[in-house]
């Protein structure tokens, strides 16, 4: 494998990362017409997304929308492009704990605390500031936005999505594909697919 790193997606979470100080990356791949040559906190766009498949370098994917980011995984896996080509980036200041794991691909911004025995899985992200606590599970593609507070025992689905300063009680369950908006207290389960918000969260379009 050739040394370097490819970014994937000229988003602003890729401008996130660069700016967290991930080391190693050579250019940024990003379908968009015209953007090629064009430089993404300082980096340079060298491709298109499918030109992974032909190229060596280990990939991050930068999409900031959890669909999105299973989408491009997905759309990569089709071309050819296995599990051992995913990076995992956790920023300097992020502080992972000793019995917890992080699976390739993943996303850990400036700030963030996991604790105990804690799996993140692949492809997921996690914004700076946010407590990710003893026994918890983020499963594939999740995303926890900036300021996220998870109590112990939390399980966040796969592609769920946790909007920023949200907190959630320890033992609940997140959906998967589920949405919960920002500044919500979650203290009950979320069901696959839904949307709840406010404090306490409850589904939004149905009344209390």
């Amino acid at each position: 494998m050739t040394d370097g790193l490819l970014l994937v997606g000229a988003s602003g979470l890729a401008r996130e990362v660069l700016a967290a100080g991930i080391t190693g990356v050579v250019g940024i791949l990003d379908d968009k017409p015209g953007l090629l040559g064009d430089r993404i906190g300082g980096v340079e766009v060298v491709g298109t997304i499918d030109d992974a498949a032909s190229r060596d370098e280990q990939l991050l994917v930068c999409v900031g929308p959890s669909a999105g980011r299973r989408a491009v995984v997905r759309r990569l896996a089709g071309l050819g492009v296995t599990d051992d080509r995913f990076a995992t980036y956790v920023a300097r200041s992020a502080r992972i704990g000793s019995t917890s794991d992080v699976a390739a691909g993943s996303i850990l911004l400036d700030g963030v605390v996991v604790t105990a025995d804690a799996l993140v899985g692949h492809h997921v992200v996690v914004m700076p500031n946010c407590t990710i606590t003893h026994d918890c599970v983020l499963d594939d593609f999740a995303t926890l936005a900036a300021g996220v507070a998870l109590g112990g025992s939390v399980q966040v689905g796969e592609a769920a999505y946790v909007g920023m300063n949200a907190g959630v009680r320890q033992g609940v369950t997140i959906g998967g594909g589920a949405t919960v908006g920002m500044g919500a207290i979650v203290l009950a389960d979320v069901p696959d697919d839904q949307t709840w918000a406010g404090v306490p969260a409850r589904q939004l379009g149905v009344s209390a």
